[in-house]
C-alpha cells in the first residue's frame, strides 16, 4: 500500500481528513527538487508487518521505469479521484460555469489540477489564443495529467507546474498574474483541503484584481438532529454506565480521557435517514466567496427554533456551491431529505463528497418544539466547529483538556462505538474468562492497540501479569492505561507496556517467563481504512512471537474466518467505472492507475477496495453468506486457499462480492465477532465485477447465472487476497 500526505495547508491537491482524496491512513510524502529533475519520496507501508519504506518517484518526462510499472498498477485506487471524475453532475456544472465565465482569451490558473479536466475545459472555452497554467503538487498525478493532456492534444495549450500554489512566482513560473481562477479544492467540510489559505495566497500574489473565478461562492448549511446511532459514535462515558463488565474506559473524573476528536466527520447520512429525527429547519451558517480574498477566521451567532421535541445529538451540515456569478449553476452536497428549487444540478450518491456530522458533547441537549437555542459557529482556515448555548463553554472544555493533559486518548468514532457496544464487550468478557480458567499466574501479552483487553485481563485475574505492545498508541497508550488502571481500582503497575517492536522482543523483555496468553481484538491504530484481511497482522505478529510462547499458550482470537456474499451495489459500481469521455475529454489512460473496477475490458479486473458497505448507496444482498477460508492462529502464518460455491437466494443484478473476517474468540467456537456488512463499525472488502450479472435462485430467461464459484488465495508475504470468480 502506498500513501500520500499533504505538504502544507496550501497544497495544490490538499488531502483532507473529512474528504480524503486518498483514504489510506498514515499519509506521508516528501518532495525535493534539483536543477534537472523533481523527486518525491513516498512512504510504502506493509500492513501485515507494520513496516514501511521510502520509494522514489522522479519526474523525468514520464520515462522512469518505476512509474511506468506503477502506471499499469492501481497506484491511486484508494483515492476518490475516480469517483469524482465519474460524478457527471459535478463535471457538467463545472463545464457550464467555465464556458459561461471564460468567454475570451486570457490567462487561466488551475490550482489542484488533478488530471487536468478543468484546465482543458478552460483551454477549450478560450480557443487557441488563451493560456492555461495547471498547478499540481502531487508528482504521480502530474505524470498522469501529462498523459491525459497528450492524448487530448492539449500539451501545447496547458502548462503544467509541479509545485504548490504558494510556491508559484510571477515572472518565474508564470509570466503575469492570472485573469481567472478555476479550482476544485473542496472537501466534505468545504475547508479541509486548504481552500482559505489557497485563495488568500492566490488573490495576494497570483491573480489580477477582480479576477474571474469558478466556482464563485460556497455556502454551508446545517440542521439539528436526534440520532441514537450518532450518539453512540462518541459518548462512551454515558454508554458505559449501562454495561455490567465492571470496566470503565472513561472513569468518573476522567470522562474525556478517551474520546473522539472534536471536529466534523464526513459521513453519508442518507442511509440512516430513518434513524434521524429532524429537530430544526435547515439554517445557513457561513458564506465563502471565491472572487475575493477570504478571512482566515470567522464566527456567527444563530438562533435556531426547534421544530420537534427531542434531544440534540448532532449538527448535520452540507454545502451548496454556486459556480457562476449570476447564480444559475449550482452543486449541492445536501442529504436526500433536503430539496431546493434553486439547485439545478441535483446529485446522486457519490463518495468524494458527503455530509458532515458534528457531535454535540455528552448525551446531547434536550429541547422542546418551539424552543429556541443559540448556536455559535466558528471557522478557522481549515475547519468549522459549533457550540450550543447550554453546552459546556469552550473555555471549560479547553481547561479540562489541560487537566487531563497527555492522558487524553483520541480514537475514531467507530472504535469508540465498539468499546461501548454491550454485545462486543460481553463477547470479549466470555472469551477472556474462558481463556483464564484453570490458569495460575499466567503471563498475558496483548499484541495490538486494544486498551480494553489489558484492563479486562487485569481485572479478571489480578494474579496474572499483563503486558501490552500498543504498536500504534505507544507512550500515549501507556499513560492512558496507567491512569485507567488506577481509576478502575487496579495497580498502576499491573499493566506493563513493552516499548519495542514485535521482532525485537526477547525473553529478557518478558522477565524470562514465556507467554501463556496471546490476545488481540485485533485492532491496529491507522488500519481503519484498510482491507479486513490486513488485520491479519495479528497472525504475522503471533508467528514472530512464536519462540517466546509457552508450549500450551492460548491464542485469542483462535482463528479468523473469511466470509463473503454476493451483492447488488449499483451506486458504488457506477462510481468505480472505467472512464472514457469526460465532458468531451478522453480519460481512458487513467483507469489502471486510479483503480477502475467496473466496465473493464475482458480479462481485466480491478482491485478489491475497503468500504463501509452500509454507506455505499443502494445495496441488496443476493446470496447466502458463505465461508471462503479459515486462518488458524494456533499455527504460524502461511499461504491459505479456499473455494466455495455461491448460492443465490434472490433475483437481481450482482455487481460484486463483499468479503470480511469473522474473528473466533475462543477454542469452543462459541464467541464470534462478526465484521460483516450488517455491522456498521467495520469496513468490508468489496470486489466489483467488471461486468454485472443478473443472478437468481433458479435459471430463467432473464437470469444469467443461478450459482457461482469463488476461489481465494491469501499471500502472507504481500498481505494480498487474490480472488477468482466463475459464474455457472
Amino acid at each position: 500500500m502506498i500513501s500520500v500526505f499533504p505538504k502544507t495547508l496550501i497544497a495544490t491537491r490538499f488531502l483532507s481528513r473529512t474528504r480524503p482524496r486518498i483514504h489510506t491512513p498514515k499519509l506521508t510524502a516528501i518532495r525535493t527538487m534539483s536543477s534537472s529533475t523533481q523527486r518525491m519520496f513516498q512512504l510504502k507501508l506493509d500492513p501485515i508487518t507494520g513496516n514501511s519504506e521510502w520509494v522514489v518517484i522522479e519526474d523525468n518526462d514520464d520515462g522512469d521505469e518505476s512509474f511506468a510499472h506503477n502506471f499499469h498498477q492501481p497506484l491511486l485506487a484508494t483515492t476518490s479521484y475516480l469517483d469524482m471524475l465519474n460524478d457527471s453532475p459535478r463535471n457538467t456544472a463545472f463545464r457550464q460555469a467555465i464556458q459561461k465565465t471564460i468567454t475570451k482569451p486570457c490567462h487561466v490558473l488551475d490550482i489542484g489540477a488533478g488530471t487536468g479536466l478543468l484546465s482543458m475545459m478552460a483551454a477549450r472555452a478560450m480557443g487557441d489564443e488563451g493560456r492555461v497554467t495547471a498547478c499540481e503538487s502531487y508528482l504521480p498525478m502530474v505524470k498522469l495529467m501529462k498523459k491525459v493532456l497528450r492524448i487530448n492534444g492539449m500539451e501545447g495549450r496547458v502548462k503544467v507546474i509541479n509545485k504548490r500554489s504558494d510556491e508559484l512566482e510571477v515572472g518565474l513560473d508564470i509570466p503575469s498574474r492570472a485573469d481567472a481562477l478555476v479550482s476544485e479544492i473542496l472537501d466534505s467540510e468545504l475547508l479541509g483541503e486548504g481552500l482559505i489559505p489557497t485563495l488568500q495566497h492566490a488573490h495576494d500574489n497570483l491573480l489580477v484584481e477582480n479576477a474571474l473565478t469558478v466556482p464563485y461562492r460556497a455556502t454551508t448549511y446545517g440542521q439539528l438532529v436526534e440520532s441514537t446511532f450518532l450518539w453512540q459514535l462518541h459518548d462512551l462515558h454515558s454508554i458505559e454506565a449501562t454495561v455490567s463488565d465492571g470496566i470503565q474506559l472513561t472513569p468518573p473524573g476522567l470522562d474525556s480521557v478517551l474520546s473522539v476528536k472534536r471536529q466534523q466527520y464526513a459521513m453519508h447520512c442518507n442511509p440512516i435517514q430513518e434513524e434521524i429525527k429532524l429537530l430544526s429547519e435547515p439554517f445557513k451558517i457561513f458564506e465563502f466567496d471565491f472572487w475575493k480574498r477570504p478571512e482566515s477566521s470567522g464566527e456567527t451567532e444563530l438562533c435556531v427554533k426547534a421544530t420537534n421535541d427531542g434531544r440534540i445529538h448532532a449538527v448535520v451540515s452540507w454545502w451548496v456551491l454556486q459556480l457562476d456569478r449570476e447564480g444559475t449553476i449550482y452543486y449541492s452536497t445536501a442529504p436526500r431529505w433536503i430539496s431546493s428549487p434553486t439547485i439545478t444540478s441535483p446529485v446522486g450518491w457519490c463518495d468524494h463528497w458527503k455530509q458532515c456530522v458534528w457531535f454535540v458533547p455528552g448525551s446531547g441537549i434536550s429541547i422542546f418544539k418551539g424552543e429556541e437555542i443559540h448556536l455559535h459557529a466558528t471557522h478557522t482556515e481549515t475547519s468549522i466547529s459549533y457550540n450550543l448555548d447550554t453546552q459546556v463553554p469552550t473555555s471549560e472544555i479547553l481547561n479540562h483538556r489541560c487537566m487531563t493533559g497527555d492522558l487524553q486518548l483520541v480514537l475514531p468514532p467507530e472504535r469508540v462505538a465498539i468499546y461501548g457496544d454491550k454485545g462486543w464487550r460481553l463477547s470479549m468478557l466470555k472469551a477472556v474468562q474462558s481463556m483464564l480458567q484453570g490458569r495460575d499466574h499466567p503471563l498475558c501479552l496483548v499484541a495490538d492497540d486494544s486498551v480494553f483487553l489489558p484492563l479486562l485481563v487485569a481485572q479478571l485475574s489480578e494474579a496474572s501479569h499483563v503486558m501490552s505492545l500498543l504498536p500504534g498508541l505507544k507512550e500515549r497508550g501507556l499513560q492512558y492505561l496507567q491512569a485507567a488502571a488506577h481509576a478502575n481500582g487496579l495497580s498502576r503497575n499491573c499493566i506493563e507496556v513493552l516499548e519495542k517492536r514485535v521482532k525485537q522482543l526477547t525473553m529478557h523483555d518478558i522477565h524470562q517467563k514465556k507467554v501463556d496468553l496471546l490476545i488481540a481484538e485485533p485492532f491496529y491504530v491507522g488500519h481503519d481504512g484498510m482491507l479486513p484481511w490486513q488485520n491479519l497482522r495479528f497472525w504475522k505478529d503471533r508467528t514472530t512471537l512464536n519462540d517466546i510462547l509457552s508450549e500450551d499458550a492460548l491464542i485469542i482470537p483462535s482463528k479468523g474466518i473469511l466470509r463473503a456474499c454476493a451483492i447488488s451495489l449499483p451506486d458504488l459500481w457506477k462510481s468505480r467505472c472505467c472512464l472514457s469521455n469526460v465532458e468531451g475529454f478522453d480519460h481512458s489512460v487513467v483507469n489502471a492507475t486510479l483503480g477502475a473496477c467496473s466496465n473493464l475490458p475482458e480479462l481485466e479486473e480491478g482491485p478489491c477496495l475497503p468500504f463501509f458497505v452500509w454507506q455505499c448507496g443502494e445495496f441488496d444482498v443476493l446470496s447466502e453468506t458463505f465461508d471462503v477460508m479459515e486462518f488458524d492462529f494456533s499455527k504460524q502464518i502461511c499461504l491459505c486457499q479456499g473455494k466455495s460455491q455461491v448460492k443465490f437466494t434472490k433475483t437481481g443484478v450482482c455487481h460484486g462480492f463483499v468479503l470480511w473476517i469473522d474473528w473466533v474468540m475462543d477454542l469452543q467456537n462459541s464467541v464470534v465477532i462478526s465484521t460483516g456488512p450488517d455491522r456498521r463499525y467495520w469496513k468490508q472488502g468489496v470486489k466489483l465485477l467488471g461486468t454485472p450479472r443478473t443472478v437468481g435462485p433458479q435459471r430463467s430467461r432473464n437470469v444469467q447465472a443461478c450459482s457461482a464459484v469463488l476461489e481465494a488465495c491469501f499471500n502472507p508475504l504481500q498481505g494480498e487476497l487474490k480472488i477468482i470468480l466463475d459464474f455457472l
